[in-house]
């Protein structure tokens, strides 16, 4: 069912019934997606998954607490059934709330240039076949190539007890490329991805070539590459490595309900110094076309940017309405869900640090002894305590300011707020990483970044 023909059932009326007993406050989200993914490997197109899925879900809160169900049965009487069933889960403590007028529906779309629907499949598997190709004959020691291409196309409305409806369009468009290299002793991995609001445009030009190309050289140079040392070092995270470091080792903790709920290194912190003050660090889903970007949250909230960390003093968490209603504030815009079938909850959107003044040259040619960061890798964060663990993918030893060699196996071993504190170099540059971020079961597409920075002091993890 379309959003046009969602429209025309009483979903006002269907909204209020869950009310009938009480309640704070209650939505109603409605999507529709459809999605295709396109597995090449083994020198063939391995794998077409297509398809198209839809349902509702409602939430009533009460007394701070959020209940919900859905539905992919899109009827009237199927969604007044799943309204009483949750209003039977509503404390009988209060009078049902008078039913606002309904305001005028917002639409919001984002401007894609190639929609994913207007490009048959067998020209997408085009860039697929070509990008395998560039990928193997970069090195006679490419082992293996897997490519992942995947479009989505999904479209939501949201209607709530303020009479607010909203509805948007989003188009998201992610082209991975993973690598093996093998010199018949050692194996090592290299992966590149694209992704963003976007749709065909994304691989306009070579732009799948260049891809594959990275993500081979990527491979090769680590296979070529020694050990890296260990021990405590200077470290330079270059703004090509992305934000992974700081999404995992701060984004979570400031998202409200984890702060709330005390499993936050910065629970109750608001207002005190909690970095250096040469880092600010900002969420913000207006920037255009970023894999995190919206217009407005899965709740309907319209986005903003927010400043969640100003010269390094704490200003804001990520809130969405029901952390905002339980610190009596407004929501920042940043409740969001995998889908109708789970509930919203705060989550990062493109979150980064703000470009400082060096010039990231500079701040490479200021360590004497060190490593230079290209690439994260994946990582184990501990957001009660902020210790974390990160595998490194491509990093450089830096030798009395020179880049020298490639190194391998390396780890950074830390805790986010120390470092965070410490970092006394901040690039003028600006990098950005994509991803799927995990939490409480449910994944949403992200984008973080950071610029060049430097950190006096950090565990390495190595074998030399």
């Amino acid at each position: 069912m379309t959003v046009t023909k969602l429209l025309n059932l009483p979903l006002e009326k269907v909204l209020f019934h869950s009310l009938r007993r009480g309640g704070q406050f209650a939505d109603l989200f409605y999507e529709i997606k459809t999605e295709t993914t396109l597995s090449f490997e083994n020198d063939k197109l391995e794998k077409v998954i297509s398809g198209t899925d839809a349902g509702l879900g409602i939430r009533v809160i009460d007394n701070f607490h959020a209940f919900y169900a859905y539905t992919n049965v899109i009827t009237e009487s199927s969604l007044m059934a799943l309204a009483a069933q949750l209003s039977e889960m509503v404390a009988l403590s209060r009078k049902p709330l008078t039913p606002p007028r309904i305001s005028p529906l917002k639409s919001y779309a984002h401007t894609i240039k190639i929609p994913p629907e207007a490009v048959a499949l067998d020209a997408k598997t085009i860039y697929l076949e070509e990008a395998n190709v560039a990928a193997r004959s970069f090195d006679k020691r490419i082992h293996q190539v897997k490519i992942i291409y995947r479009d989505e196309e999904r479209e939501i409305l949201t209607l709530n007890s303020l009479g607010e409806q909203t509805t948007e369009k989003r188009v998201q468009t992610v082209f991975l490329v993973h690598v093996v290299a093998n010199d018949g002793q050692t194996l090592e991995t290299g992966y590149e991805m694209l992704g963003g609001i976007k749709g065909l445009e994304l691989l306009d030009g070579d732009s799948h070539i260049r891809t594959a190309e990275t993500a081979a050289q990527r491979a090769v140079t680590m296979l070529e590459a020694p050990f890296a040392p260990k021990g405590e070092m200077t470290v330079v995270l270059s703004s090509e490595a992305g934000g992974t470091m700081i999404h995992e080792a701060i984004g979570h903790g400031l998202e409200a309900d984890l702060a709330q709920q005390g499993l936050s290194r910065y629970s109750g912190k608001m207002g005190e110094t909690v970095a250096s003050p040469l880092i600010t660090v900002i969420d913000n889903p207006t920037l255009k076309n970023r894999r995190g970007s919206y217009h407005v949250d899965d709740e309907g909230t319209p986005s903003q940017k927010t400043i969640l960390v100003e010269k390094g003093v704490l200003k804001s968490y990520m809130y969405d309405r029901l952390s905002a209603m339980k610190d009596k504030t407004q929501s920042t815009g940043n409740g969001r869900r995998q889908s109708y079938r789970y509930r919203p909850i705060p989550r990062m959107s493109n979150t980064y640090i703000a470009p400082g003044e060096t010039d990231p040259a500079e701040i490479i040619e200021s360590l004497k002894n060190g490593l230079l960061v290209k690439k994260m890798g994946g990582g184990q964060v501990d957001t009660v305590n902020g210790d974390f663990v990160f595998e490194i993918s491509e990093a450089y030893k830096i030798e009395n300011g020179k880049v020298l060699h490639p190194v391998r196996g390396a780890t950074l071993i830390g805790n986010g707020p120390k470092i965070l504190s410490e970092i006394d170099l901040v690039g003028n540059d600006l990098g950005f990483a994509i991803g799927t971020c995990g939490k409480d079961g449910q994944g949403v597409p992200v984008s973080d970044a950071q610029p060049t920075l430097r950190i006096p002091t950090i565990i390495v993890g190595g074998r030399s």
